[in-house]
């Protein structure tokens, strides 16, 4: 396996010589960092990124020697120090002496290679897990058939252009992307969609999604907790805008508390991969597929149980935070009664 110094100033990248041709050979000594050294700089420790080279070389491997190729190793570690520090892929490029071009083609590649294992860590549970699901969820606030917790992140992204721009900008002023999320009890992410521009309701992303469908066909049988901006449904429960009675206030307190999952998921798969949560320079097409490389990425980890940089605990709020809360109608305040009554009362 090919091996590289990924710091500049002790790049001891050697130039060979082979039928005439000058040939630059890269090599990274492992041995350098410590295991926790090597994952507070690309986010995964030494056994992880053996794993998951694995995984990817197959699609990110050089077919020949032509052109002096990148290794698949120094190509899945350029790109997790992309992911890892948020810098401009000039900056990566450098610490591995490759040009931005080549940067910016590497971690499309790996990127596009590692979403492609989405299905794999990414999925929601069925059978048994599912009941598994229900009961982890009852153990944070005694909340009832519960089966994940949805919410909308914005990623920042630069002015697209063209003549949708506009349509990028979201209600605080910026350009994002509004990524739709699921996520169980363990922080783990059960679904996500990342394609909607930053100034599409949270609600429409949930209603034009194939979970909405899942779930209104009953192919999920369960309870999505979200907060005032989604509409209160059969499966999917929301606060109550103006709790009057203690039950309806219990009500609240378990709904937010055990909701509160996704937002401590948001937190923590941004905290691991800084990227997130700076602009993400790419192309358009590119940052949707970081976006869902580095979910798979957040999955990878987590089922590894490897240590991750979860933000400080929060208490969740006491009240209902909402811009604009959808009143509940007919029978998911049907449905939210009936929990009321049986549950909290």
């Amino acid at each position: 396996m090919a091996v590289v110094w990924l710091n500049r100033i002790e790049n001891n990248n050697r130039l060979q010589h082979v039928g005439g041709q000058v040939r630059r050979e890269y090599n990274f000594d492992y041995e350098k960092y410590t295991d926790e050294e090597f994952r507070r700089r690309y986010r995964l420790t030494k056994d992880a990124f053996q794993e998951l080279l694995r995984l990817v070389t197959p699609m990110i491997a050089p077919h020949n020697e032509r052109g002096n190729p990148i290794p698949a190793d120094i190509q899945l570690l350029l790109t997790l120090r992309f992911y890892a520090t948020g810098t401009f892929q000039m900056a990566c490029g450098d610490l591995c002496d490759i040009s931005q071009s080549s940067a910016s083609r590497i971690i499309k590649r790996v990127s596009e290679g590692i979403a492609s294992l989405k299905p794999q860590f990414i999925r929601f549970p069925e059978g048994q897990e599912l009941q598994n699901m229900k009961l982890g969820f009852w153990r944070i606030a005694g909340f009832p058939g519960v089966v994940g917790a949805i919410d909308c992140t914005h990623i920042k992204i630069p002015s697209p252009g063209g003549v949708d721009a506009e349509l990028y900008r979201n209600r605080k002023g910026y350009f994002s992307i509004n990524v739709q999320a699921v996520c169980g009890y363990n922080l783990e992410m059960l679904h996500i969609v990342a394609r909607w521009p930053g100034s599409v309701h949270d609600a429409r992303i949930f209603d034009n999604s194939r979970l909405c469908a899942q779930l209104e066909r009953g192919d999920i049988e369960g309870i999505l907790l979200g907060d005032g901006g989604y509409a209160c449904r059969p499966y999917m429960m929301t606060p109550i805008i103006n709790p009057l009675t203690r039950p309806e206030r219990c009500y609240n307190a378990s709904q937010i508390r055990t909701r509160n999952t996704v937002e401590r998921m948001f937190g923590t798969w941004k905290r691991s991969f800084p990227c997130l949560s700076m602009s993400l320079r790419t192309k358009l097409q590119t940052t949707l597929t970081i976006i869902i490389a580095t979910a798979t990425l957040y999955n990878f980890v987590r089922a590894r149980n490897d240590p991750m940089d979860e933000p400080p605990p929060q208490n969740a709020p006491n009240q209902v935070v909402a811009q604009f809360p959808v009143p509940a109608r007919g029978l998911g305040n049907a449905a939210r009664r009936t929990i009321i009554q049986q549950h909290f009362s």
